[in-house]
């Protein structure tokens, strides 16, 4: 019988929809496990073949962690807020809600071609109301507790799209969507204190089970030091405060540099005898984001101000101050002290600008370079500190320095507060309102949600105000306080909102008198597998552990962290081994994949591709392979052999088999788990087929990876009900151990043999053996034997000389 993979596809996922074999609800009888994929934004383009490499990842580990009795929590849903939505919807002249209903309907048609073990009960999207009345919900929580503020602050604006751009989306000075050169815009926007949370959410990355790149990256991003605040007069007599973790170094510094947007400097305007080169200074320093002012590479540029200095607290000396753009208003003071002897951009800015450069920790050359790997050695030409180690003279100058009160120990951190409005039509309105009387006041909770009003200009205001701010009807509202006119809130929330607490919703997604019940938070509890792209770890991971951490502490949920596992995929690249993108011309669409091999071809190919962990490009050429696999698996069915059970000569490779693919999938290595299924159907083959029991087994262990064919196999059978109802077999581990093995034979390390030895060899007999194969013997002739080695099950090694 052929193998008609489109008809028994098309078969077993109405089976599955129509019986909702992966519906789950509460049963304290079975362990749970709560497996998660990061939920997609529902784009135009639909899915390509990198999405569901994770999808199907974490599939393999939902199956078959049911087929070991655990009750399973598989979700999916949609992030559905978001710009692009909006941006296609005012170029077509269609309501942003059609676009996004249109898209989530081809995204999750292409999702259920695939098999996926979804319960698709669970579904949820962002953009219900029913859904964001509990993100508007949170906000206004935060908000109570002092974690939500408004604040004026300087943000990259895009003059074309009328909109507020991240570090991120500007490039070469401009906007990535449309070009036009951006410029720095002070705007009052909302921002969310998740730096109250910065320790912790570093501190509580211990003792959770996340790959060592994602807790580098997160530790990295939010950036704590220690060190001190130090204060530096001035000849204004104004006091300029910087942060170092240098402290000790402070006898090398030799000028101070200011952000060209730091405060003080309208103060000195006055005093200052060059405002036209500052002034000019500053307007090309807007232009740029903050990822090119950083940048290391680049030219060290700034102006000196002339008619006001620094004075150095620890000996007095008059400095000079520059302005210069790698210096961020955001971050720290916005004022560092410079010590170029022991900085290379320091070094280097010095050279530029011809200023001094003091060595004060000993060590390296600093006529030549600056000299940083300081972090330890001895102090020099640093007053009472010389002598000292770094160490010592990092504790004495923070105790002087607070002796004399001109400084103190501070920790700091590089994470910023998160910048959370939009000054644009499609995303969560925010539930607050502004009365000239009470000033800002929250929505009553009984009002939530507040519904997006209905409208068809999508477009933002000349100033860069939201669109809803056009439509008094909507923003005209009265004070909840007072009772008096009050205007609503027109900015709305990032993409981000909807995603910080999704996986919670999952648990109990049609509660409409909570986030979700207590008995539902209690047994879901945390996530115990979350995978998601590294692009997302600094961002959407660091803002779903601070809400989480939030609704830990103000008694909504019952655990501090959200998730206990995290894990990270690499990207299916295109042929040509560049990122997929339609504008290289390399996508690769998976309807026509499923087409033309079908779904279980595609899932296994795209586990089979490579490392999971690491990127790989498609191959149209090495996806026949998997298509071949599966038709000799489907032959299978007419070479059912007499007979029960396991045959005496197939119990190794089974109980291997069983114990490989069990362990593979433990740990996301399902590309040595279906090599390990290829090797044990080619010794099936070489049998002469599979008894029932030796047939039935490998269908347990291969549905995860491939669901449609093992179950109608498994139905043409009659083993009873579906395989995903089945039991994970068992293995022995004393039928693991190989009966054989071969082991290679060294001459003075260069390989002279392989043969074939009984696993359980001991060494005396194993050298004996090695020493007799002709190759050996001719190394050996003539030569003096000096060592033997022996290394069970891999290698014997032979040391001669003369």
């Amino acid at each position: 019988m052929k193998y008609d993979y489109k008809a028994i596809e098309k078969k077993w996922q109405k089976v599955w929809q129509d019986e909702k074999t992966f519906h789950v609800e509460i049963d304290h009888t079975k362990p749970k496990f709560y497996a998660l994929v990061e939920f997609p934004y529902p784009s135009g383009q639909g899915l390509h073949v990198g999405h569901p490499r994770s999808y199907t990842a974490l599939d393999i580990v939902a199956r078959k962690k049911r087929l070991c009795g655990y009750n399973v929590l598989y979700p999916m849903g949609w992030d559905a807020f978001g710009l692009p939505t909006e941006n296609y919807a005012m170029k077509n002249h269609i309501h942003p809600e059609i676009v996004t209903r249109n898209n989530v309907a081809r995204f999750k048609s292409q999702l259920q071609s695939l098999g996926l073990s979804f319960d698709w009960d669970r579904e949820i999207n962002t953009t219900d109301p029913s859904y964001y009345k509990w993100t508007q919900w949170i906000f206004l929580q935060l908000y109570k507790h002092g974690l939500a503020y408004k604040k004026e602050m300087n943000v990259n604006w895009c003059p074309g799209c009328k909109v507020v751009l991240a570090n991120e989306e500007v490039v070469d000075g401009k906007c990535e969507r449309c070009g036009t050169e951006t410029t720095h815009k002070v705007k009052s926007q909302w921002m969310l204190r998740i730096t109250a949370y910065a320790d912790r959410l570093i501190d509580d990355l211990d003792g959770l089970d996340f790959i060592p790149r994602v807790v580098t990256q997160q530790k990295n991003w939010i950036g704590r030091s220690h060190g001190a605040e130090v204060t530096f007069g001035t000849t204004a007599g104004d006091d300029l405060v910087v942060y170092t973790t240098r402290p000790d170094t402070l006898f090398g510094a030799t000028y101070m540099v200011l952000s060209p947007e730091h405060p003080i400097l309208k103060s000195w305007e006055n005093r200052l005898t060059n405002l036209d080169a500052i002034h000019a200074y500053q307007a090309e320093a807007a232009r740029k984001s903050d990822f090119e002012r950083t940048e290391l590479a680049k030219d060290k540029t700034g102006v000196r101000l002339e008619g006001v200095e620094a004075i150095n607290p620890v000996n007095g000396k008059v400095i000079p101050i520059f302005i210069s753009d790698y210096v961020l208003a955001s971050y720290g003071t916005g004022a560092i002290m410079a010590v170029p002897a022991h900085d290379t951009r320091d070094y280097d800015f010095a050279k530029a600008f011809n200023l001094p450069i003091i060595e004060v920790v000993a060590g390296g050359d600093v006529t030549k370079e600056a000299f940083t790997d300081c972090a330890t050695g001895k102090m020099v030409n640093s007053g009472f500190l010389t002598g000292m180690t770094v160490e010592e003279a990092k504790k004495a100058i923070t105790d002087w320095l607070e002796k004399e009160g001109k400084g103190h120990a501070k920790v700091n951190f590089k994470l910023r507060d998160w910048v959370f409005s939009r000054q644009r039509y499609w995303g969560e309105p925010i539930p607050m309102v502004w009365c000239e009387k009470c000033g800002w006041q929250p929505l009553p909770e009984s009002e939530l949600p507040l519904r997006l009003p209905e409208i068809t200009d999508f477009e933002p205001g000349e100033g860069g105000e939201s669109p809803l701010a056009r439509h008094t009807e909507w923003v005209n509202t009265t004070c909840p306080c007072c009772g008096g006119p009050a205007k609503r809130e027109t900015d709305t929330m990032p993409q981000w909102a909807g995603s910080s607490w999704y996986f919670l919703r999952y648990m109990d997604p049609h509660n409409e008198e909570a986030i979700a019940s207590k008995e539902a938070l209690e047994y879901w509890s945390p996530v115990d597998w979350y995978n998601g792209g590294m692009e997302h770890t600094t961002l959407h991971l660091l803002y779903s552990r601070f809400w989480h951490k939030f609704l830990y502490d103000i008694g909504v949920v019952p655990t501090k962290e959200p998730y206990n596992k995290r894990t990270s995929h690499g990207m299916i690249l295109g042929e040509n081994g560049e990122k997929m993108s339609k504008s290289r011309g390399n996508v690769v669409n998976p309807d026509e994949i499923i087409d033309e091999y079908g779904a279980d071809t595609m899932r296994l190919y795209e586990m089979f591709i490579g490392d999971f962990e690491k990127s790989a490009p498609w191959n149209t050429s090495s996806i026949k392979g998997c298509k071949r696999f599966l038709e000799r698996i489907w032959a299978l069915d007419e070479k059912v052999l007499p007979g029960e059970g396991i045959r005496p000569e197939l119990e190794g490779a089974f109980h291997r088999t069983i114990k490989k693919v069990g362990e593979d999938i433990d740990v996301l290595k399902a590309n040595t788990a279906i090599a390990a299924m290829m090797s044990l159907l080619n010794d099936l083959n070489d049998a002469g087929g599979a008894t029932r029991e030796e047939l039935r087994i490998l269908l347990i262990l291969l549905n995860p990876f491939a669901p449609h064919i093992t179950e109608e196999m498994w139905q043409q059978q009659n083993y009873g009900g579906q395989v995903s109802g089945a039991q994970w077999p068992e293995y022995d581990p004393t039928k693991c151990v190989e009966s054989t093995v071969e082991i290679v034979v060294q001459v003075n390390g260069k390989v002279r043999a392989r043969l074939s030895v009984a696993a359980d060899i001991a060494a005396p007999e194993a050298i004996a053996l090695a020493k007799a194969q002709p190759a050996v013997a001719a190394a050996l002739e003539g030569k003096t034997l000096v060592k033997e080695i022996y290394v069970p099950g891999k290698l014997v090694n032979l040391a001669v000389k003369g």
